[in-house]
């Protein structure tokens, strides 16, 4: 479908002869001609994988930190 939009096909035609929606359609043809690739990862921002990285590590924070506070809990007892 990128293909034959990049080759002077109109999107309105391919749009309507493959029954895609039109955002879907722009979408694949930006990240076809961006990236040559249509998975997420690939069409990611530097900022948008940075949050990815961050929501991760605050992830392993909240577990750690649950861990401490299990540990303070269990040498409270003693």
């Amino acid at each position: 479908m990128v293909t034959l939009y990049n080759s002077d096909k109109p999107a309105a035609e391919i749009i309507r002869e493959y029954e895609l929606t039109t955002s879907t359609f722009h979408k694949w043809v930006k990240q076809a001609n961006n990236t040559g690739s249509f998975k997420e990862k690939d069409n990611r921002t530097e900022e948008e994988n940075r949050l990815i990285e961050l929501e991760k590590e605050v992830i392993q924070i909240r577990m750690e930190n649950d861990i401490l506070k299990q540990a303070a809990l269990i040498m409270r007892r003693k």
